[in-house]
């Protein structure tokens, strides 16, 4: 075999090589990307979660809040 037919071999492997971590890289790229998505779309939900029940939060204490003046309101009627 001719040293220009050796080292054209070589450089098919080595470029079936490169193709292949391409390759590989694009799978991890389209896994990361989707990861990402779903990562983001738990975020929302979470925030949107966060925002009820901060929501019910204040809701909860003006009641007890209101309840506590009434029992004052009560305690010194009697």
């Amino acid at each position: 075999m001719s040293d220009k037919a050796s080292e054209r071999n070589g450089l098919d492997a080595e470029i079936r090589r490169l193709e292949k971590q391409v390759d590989e890289l694009l799978g991890v790229l389209g896994a990361l990307r989707e990861e990402n998505r779903a990562l983001r779309q738990r975020q929302d939900s979470l925030s949107t979660e966060r925002a009820t029940l901060l929501q019910r939060n204040e809701q909860v204490r003006t009641r007890v809040e209101a309840m506590i003046g009434r029992l004052k309101t009560l305690e010194h009627g009697t």
